[in-house]
């Protein structure tokens, strides 16, 4: 059974029986949610996430491209590759630097 996360992703086909999950554990999400890009995926259970955003810069009255890199928790119940695009919620903090999960991995288009 998937849980209605308050979100509107489709959710994973597979099941798991982490208590992490969002979707099939007790793991609830609350405040900010956003998209990029997985960096890295060679920790077990993490993913680092990478977001481009706008940053201005009044001087020039320009904007100039920042990115972040993020830690999220990645449940057994999705499967994501480096280089490809997820969601990620914000979440309660799950480690010292994890406290975002990812809530679905998005598909490129024609792959």
């Amino acid at each position: 059974m998937v849980k209605n996360i308050g979100i509107m992703v489709s959710p994973p086909r597979r099941t798991c029986d982490n208590e992490f999950c969002p979707f099939h554990g007790q793991l609830s999400i609350r405040g900010r949610s956003f998209s990029g890009t997985v960096e890295s995926n060679k920790a077990t259970k993490m993913i680092v996430v990478t977001r481009e955003y706008p940053q201005k810069v009044s001087k020039y009255k320009r904007f100039q491209r920042s990115k972040s890199k993020v830690h999220a928790f990645l449940p057994e119940c999705i499967d994501v590759e480096e280089g490809r695009p997820v969601k990620v919620a914000e979440c309660r903090p799950l480690s010292k630097t994890i406290s975002f999960v990812v809530i679905e991995g998005v598909k490129k288009d024609g792959v």
